[in-house]
């Protein structure tokens, strides 16, 4: 079932992303596990370099930014590498918490880029709100074309997202969908995997280089668990509040007005020391019960039922 590569690694990627959304799931595990070993000790000034030159191959951007390390290392070296016009565009919208708007807006001032916050209206796709496992090849396909939009507005030719090696090693139909409408993938191209990504970002000096992942809050509801603007804001509510106390990496998961709450294992105990301001403010948000995940904060865990 293996395509045999006959090119670089990452020609290899991208074939294995197109793989595995014609075949199942666990395809492109497969093929990814069983790529030269020699891509893992890749120097990462030759990655870099791969990258660059990927880039210099556009003359303009729109970088589809969020104020995480991809796209944020992404501009960083379009802007420095094209002749044309590079823009940040961050779609707003519902699924967005406001801290993380706050941030991103703010590493993009402190780098000099150019960003636009643009209102997003996903939250009238009605296929998008009934959250099925498929939500999203829905939201990035919504995306990809309200961007393409925007961008024939400014004149820019070109659309890449921050996706890179590490997302195929998990659920993405969104990926699909962008690939459907023609957004670029420069960092998946090059064959940047997360770790990779955070080493090159570090040696640029972007200060956000270890700045936790973090996807959005729709991600945070079971498959089949209508999407609300009432629900996301509990959510965003309740992870405001656990950021506010300190924790580093957790989801606040929505299960039918109960929070589960993963925490990464080395803050399990620290939550016991706040459990009371804990369960009373999440039930102040709206939650009925407050419920610790003992199994800890995993990225995904939505697709452990798929």
């Amino acid at each position: 079932m293996q395509k045999k590569s006959t090119g670089s690694y990452a020609e290899t990627l991208h074939h294995a992303g197109k793989f595995y959304f014609s075949k199942q799931f666990f395809v492109v595990s497969f093929t990814i596990v069983n790529l030269p070993r020699m891509v893992y000790f890749m120097d990462n000034n030759i990655l870099k370099d791969t990258l660059t030159a990927k880039l210099s191959e556009k003359e303009d951007l729109i970088v589809s930014y969020s104020g995480g390390i991809d796209s944020t290392l992404l501009a960083v070296l379009a802007k420095k590498e094209l002749s044309g016009d590079v823009r940040c565009i961050l779609l707003d919208a519902p699924i967005v918490s406001r801290r993380a708007v706050r941030e991103a807006v703010k590493t993009a001032e402190e780098l000099g880029l150019s960003c636009e916050v643009v209102p997003f209206p996903i939250m009238e796709n009605e296929k998008f709100k009934k959250n099925p496992s498929n939500r999203c090849y829905y939201c990035k396909k919504y995306s990809a074309r309200f961007l393409k939009k925007h961008a024939q507005k400014l004149g820019i030719s070109h659309i890449a997202d921050g996706m890179n090696a590490s997302d195929l090693q998990d659920y993405r139909p969104g990926f699909q969908a962008s690939e459907e409408e023609g957004v670029l993938h420069p960092l998946l191209e090059a064959g940047l995997d997360k770790a990779q990504i955070r080493k090159i970002s570090r040696e640029c000096d972007i200060p956000i280089w270890n700045k936790p992942s973090s996807a959005c809050l729709s991600s945070r509801f079971p498959y089949g668990e209508e999407i609300t603007v009432e629900k996301l804001e509990m959510v965003e509510n309740a992870e405001d509040f656990l950021q506010d106390l300190g924790f580093s990496q957790f989801r606040v998961r929505f299960h039918n007005r109960i929070a589960r709450i993963e925490l990464i294992s080395e803050e399990l105990e620290k939550a016991m020391s706040f459990r009371e301001r804990i369960v009373e403010a999440l039930e102040g948000y709206g939650f009925s019960y407050v419920t610790l995940d003992l199994k800890g904060f995993r990225s995904g865990s939505m697709n452990e039922v798929l």
